[in-house]
C-alpha cells in the first residue's frame, strides 16, 4: 500500500508539481498571517482555508479555477459566522451543521465548482467547532482567511500556474440523470444528513467537546463517492488512515509539538502527503491528516494521548454512520453507478479516436489531448466504483474476476488511445485511406457495448472491410489494438443480463 501511494504512476508529475504548489501555497498563507500578527488560531482558519482552495478547486480551466475560488469567500464567510453566532446554542447549531452538511453533499449536481463551495462551507464549519470561535474573533478570522486565499491564489494562478503550459487534473461530474429523490446527488444528501446525525449524536455521547469528529468522518466518507460500494470502502480505509496516523502521532506529534520549528516542518510534510497521495491512496491521505491535526492540536497546548484515541473512536462512529445511511436510506447500487461510468469512458474513448482521426486527416483544430485526459479521469472513477468488488475482503470471487478483466480491458483502450494521440500530434502524420475505415469500427464498437444509437446507417459495408489484417502503421496498429480490446470488452459486459460488476 504504502509503495503504491509514493511510486504510482506520476505523468508530467503532476502529483508532485500539485503537492509542491500546495506546500508553497499554504506555507505562504501563514506566514503573511503571522507576519500581520494574527493570532495562532486565525493562522490556522488561514491555513485551512488556503488548503481547501489549492486542493478542492479542480475546475477544468484557468479561468474557472480563478472564479471558483473567488467565490469561496461568498459561502465560508457567512457559514464561519453562523458557527460562531450559534457556538453556545447547541441544538440550533447542530441543526444548522446538519443543514450545512446536507447542502454541502446536494451542490455537487453543479460539478466541480458546487463540490468546491460545498467542501468549503462544510469545513468553515467544522473548523468553527474546532477552534470554539465566537463572534469577537470573526474581523480577525475573516482578514486570515481573504489574505489566505489572496496568497495561494498568487501562487496558483500567478507564481506557478502550470496548468497554462500542461494539462492538469480533470475533474468528472457525478452521474446526475433523474429528477427528485432518482437523482444520486439528493440521495447522498438525504443520506449524508441522517449518517451525520447518527454520528453527532453518538458523538456528543462520547465527548462533549470532539463531538464534530464524528460529523467530520461521515461527511469525508461521502465526499467522492457515488454508490454504496465506494462509501463502504472509502468509510473501512478513513478509518483504516486515521489508525495508522494515530500511531505515528504517538511516535511524532506527542514528543515533538512542543518545538515550533519542528512541527512546522512536520505539517509542511503532512501537507504534501495529503496532496501527493490523494489521487492514488485514501488511506494514506487520511493518515497524513490525522498526523497534521495531532500535530496543531499540539501547537494549541490540548495534545495526549486520551485524544489520540478519542479520535480513532470518533472516527469509527462517523464511518459507521455513512454505512448505516448507504445501506438503509435511498441506497444507490454499484450496478447502476459503475454502468453509467464505464459507458461514460467507453464514449470518451470514441470522442478521443474521432478527435485523433480528424487530426490525421488535416484538421489543426482538432486536438484528442483534452479528451484523453478526460479518459484517465473517467477511468480513476470506474476503479473507485469497481473497488468494492476487485478488494482483497470481496467475497464475490465470480464478480471480482469479471471486475478485474474489465479494468484490464480499460487500460487497454487508454493505452492504445495514448499511443493514438501521440501519433496524431506528430506534424510528419499523414492520413491514410484506411484510417476511416478503422476509426468507423472502432465507434461501432463503443456503440453496441453502450447500447448507443447507430448513427452510421448511411455508410457502406465495405467501408469497415477495406482495412489491412496485419498493419504496420503506427495509428491503424493503435486503432485494430483498440478495437479488439473494445470487442473483448463484450463478454465481461454481456455476459449476464444486467452488467456483471454491479452489487
Amino acid at each position: 500500500m504504502l509503495r503504491r501511494a509514493f511510486t504510482a504512476p506520476d505523468p508530467g508529475r503532476i502529483r508532485l508539481r500539485f503537492a509542491s504548489r500546495a506546500v508553497l501555497g499554504i506555507g505562504l498563507a501563514v506566514v503573511v498571517c503571522g507576519l500581520l500578527g494574527h493570532s495562532l488560531e486565525a493562522a490556522i482558519t488561514g491555513g485551512l482555508a488556503a488548503l481547501l482552495a489549492l486542493f478542492t478547486v479542480t475546475d477544468p480551466t484557468v479561468r474557472g479555477q480563478a472564479v471558483t475560488t473567488a467565490l469561496l469567500p461568498a459561502v465560508g464567510l457567512p457559514v464561519l459566522a453562523l458557527a460562531a453566532v450559534l457556538h453556545d446554542v447547541p441544538v440550533a447549531r447542530d441543526l444548522a451543521f446538519l443543514a450545512v452538511v446536507g447542502a454541502g453533499v446536494y451542490a455537487r449536481r453543479w460539478g466541480p465548482r458546487g463540490h468546491s463551495l460545498g467542501v468549503f462551507a462544510f469545513m468553515t464549519f467544522f473548523a468553527a467547532q474546532f477552534l470554539h470561535t465566537v463572534p469577537g474573533q470573526l474581523p480577525e478570522l475573516y482578514a486570515a482567511v481573504l489574505l489566505s486565499l489572496l496568497a495561494s491564489s498568487a501562487v496558483r494562478f500567478g507564481a506557478w500556474c502550470y496548468e497554462r503550459r500542461i494539462l492538469g487534473p480533470v475533474a468528472v461530474a457525478p452521474p446526475t440523470g433523474g429528477t427528485g429523490l432518482a437523482r444520486i446527488t439528493s440521495r447522498q444528501a438525504v443520506q449524508a444528513t441522517l449518517g451525520g446525525a447518527f454520528a453527532l449524536a453518538i458523538g456528543q455521547l462520547l465527548s462533549g467537546e470532539r463531538w464534530y469528529w464524528a460529523v467530520g468522518a461521515t461527511w469525508w466518507v461521502f465526499v467522492n463517492t457515488t454508490s454504496r460500494g465506494e462509501t463502504l470502502v472509502r468509510g473501512f480505509r478513513r478509518f483504516l488512515g486515521t489508525v495508522l496516523g494515530i500511531v505515528l502521532g504517538f511516535l511524532v506529534a506527542v514528543p515533538l509539538h512542543h518545538e515550533p520549528v519542528v512541527a512546522a516542518v512536520v505539517v509542511a510534510v503532512s501537507v504534501f502527503g495529503i496532496f501527493y497521495t490523494a489521487a492514488v491512496s485514501y488511506t494514506w491521505m487520511m493518515l497524513a491528516v490525522t498526523v497534521m491535526a495531532s500535530m496543531l492540536y499540539g501547537l494549541l497546548g490540548v495534545l495526549d494521548p486520551a485524544l489520540l484515541g478519542l479520535r480513532v473512536t470518533e472516527t469509527a462512529v462517523g464511518a459507521l454512520g455513512a454505512v448505516l445511511a448507504v445501506l438503509l436510506v435511498l441506497p444507490v447500487t454499484t450496478h447502476s453507478v459503475t454502468d453509467a461510468w464505464v459507458a461514460r469512458a467507453l464514449r470518451c474513448v470514441r470522442a478521443c479516436t474521432a478527435e485523433a482521426a480528424a487530426r490525421l486527416g488535416g484538421d489543426a483544430d482538432a486536438d484528442p489531448a483534452p479528451r484523453v485526459a478526460e479518459l484517465e479521469a473517467l477511468l480513476g472513477r470506474v476503479r473507485l466504483s469497481l473497488a468494492p468488488l476487485v478488494h482483497p475482503f470481496s467475497p464475490m470471487k465470480a464478480r471480482k474476476g469479471r471486475a478485474r478483466h474489465v479494468l484490464a480491458l480499460l487500460d487497454d483502450c487508454a493505452r492504445e488511445v495514448r499511443g493514438l494521440a501521440s501519433v496524431a500530434a506528430d506534424p510528419e502524420a499523414s492520413h491514410d485511406a484506411r484510417l476511416a475505415a478503422a476509426c468507423w469500427r472502432v465507434e461501432a464498437a463503443v456503440e453496441a457495448l453502450t447500447d448507443a444509437p447507430d448513427i452510421h446507417r448511411g455508410r457502406r459495408p465495405e467501408d469497415a472491410a477495406a482495412v489491412e489484417p496485419t498493419p504496420t502503421e503506427p495509428e491503424l496498429v493503435h486503432l485494430h489494438a483498440l478495437e479488439r480490446a473494445l470487442l473483448e470488452l463484450a463478454v465481461p459486459l454481456r455476459s449476464s443480463d444486467r452488467l456483471p460488476i454491479g452489487a
